[in-house]
């Protein structure tokens, strides 16, 4: 998966984390969920590319 790939999977989970806040409040398991997933994406593109920076 490339960069520009995965900035936009991130930005698509932005998108669909804050359209489930918005049906199911902060607090929901699909909206902890959702958030863990927008989690994982945003470490996966620190550790590629990132981090890199700071060698």
């Amino acid at each position: 998966m490339g960069k520009n790939e995965l900035l936009q999977l991130i930005e698509q989970k932005r998108q669909e984390l804050i359209q489930i806040v918005a049906y199911n409040g902060l607090t929901s398991s699909i909206t902890i969920e959702s958030s863990k997933q927008l989690d994982d994406l945003l470490n996966k593109y620190n550790r590629l590319y990132l981090n890199v920076l700071h060698k």
